[in-house]
């Protein structure tokens, strides 16, 4: 047997109870893994609550870091000891998580397990969103929203070395602090943001907006897009965006809006392993920050999903068993 979280119906945080289970285990092409801490990401607060379809009981997580107990049939060169971390599994809210060996990825040497947890998500998602949605370039200025969020930090780092100048939103003197430490080049509070932006850019506006708020910012950041614009759209933190008429982005100045997920942009093993080997080396280098904003007992995911969805928290939230 086994710890983990389980929601025996949808509903609000305090569905999510901890619980005895059967220890998991592996499948042919699976390892199993003694889970070192789990990612907290909003995704799991929409399947939680109900907004997106999703089988109960359910136990949450897709994300973490741990250690090999065991393998299963054909998963290549993978051996109990060996440290991984993954964003592609399920039910990493517990002791022991399985995930499919094509997908784990190898934590380099003098990468804590914890630090390991807190990266693939967010530090992969930060690295299509500059490099695939959006290639930014020297010289461009774009706007991030969330700049302290676990996203918002890691994609101003990015961002910042390939010479872009940032502008981010945040909602506090705390956050805006983490923001400038980042890089952010100009930190703005939300209220009227679209109008400060056009003030910092002569009027022109920004290249583009990267934007996981959603539906309490998606106007100001289509507002705040120079004349052939890119907003992309990763994220619903505020709720999700409603259909909108498509002549906006003719009359804003031909403006582009893209809306994709990381799913579509780890479509094999080459392009899962160049954001890995990439994210994953900075950190080692010491090139790339990952903050860790609040560590929780995994009986505790309850609270840590309240403090998420009230924007209580910064940088990385992580479930440790």
């Amino acid at each position: 047997m086994a710890k983990a979280i389980v929601a025996e119906a949808p509903g609000g945080p305090e569905v999510l109870q901890l619980q005895e289970v059967d220890k998991p285990e592996p499948g042919p092409g699976q390892l199993l893994v003694k889970m070192a801490a789990a990612g907290v990401n909003f995704i799991e607060t929409y399947e939680r609550s109900g907004i997106y379809n999703v089988k109960f009981p359910y136990t949450p997580g897709s994300e973490g870091a741990g250690t090999v107990e065991a393998v299963g049939d054909g998963t290549g060169n993978w051996a109990a000891g060996d440290r991984v971390a993954f964003c592609e599994g399920a039910r990493t809210y517990a002791e022991y998580s399985l995930v499919d060996a094509d997908k784990a990825l190898a934590v380099p040497d003098g990468i804590s397990n914890e630090t390991a947890a807190a990266i693939p998500l967010q530090g992969l998602t930060a690295h299509y969103l500059v490099n695939s949605s959006f290639k930014a370039a020297s010289g461009q200025t774009v706007l991030t929203h969330a700049g302290a969020g676990g996203v918002g930090l890691i994609l101003t780092q990015l961002l910042k070395a390939k010479g872009v100048r940032v502008i981010t939103t945040v909602s506090s003197d705390e956050k805006e602090e983490l923001a400038r430490a980042a890089g952010a080049d100009e930190v703005l509070r939300y209220d009227g943001f679209p109008d400060k932006v056009r003030q910092l850019t002569g009027g022109t506006g920004v290249d583009a907006v990267y934007d996981g708020v959603g539906k309490d910012t998606f106007d100001g950041s289509l507002a705040s897009l120079r004349t052939r614009g890119t907003l992309v759209l990763f994220g619903g933190a505020s709720g999700q965006v409603p259909p909108f008429d498509l002549q906006r982005l003719n009359s804003g100045g031909s403006l582009f809006v893209t809306r994709p997920k990381l799913k579509d942009h780890l479509l094999d093993a080459d392009e899962r392993g160049w954001r890995a080997r990439e994210i994953f080396g900075a950190v080692a280098a010491g090139d790339l920050d990952i903050r860790i904003g609040a560590s929780y007992p995994l009986a505790d995911a309850a609270r840590a999903h309240e403090d998420l969805q009230g924007r209580r928290t910064t940088g990385k939230l992580l479930l440790v068993p």
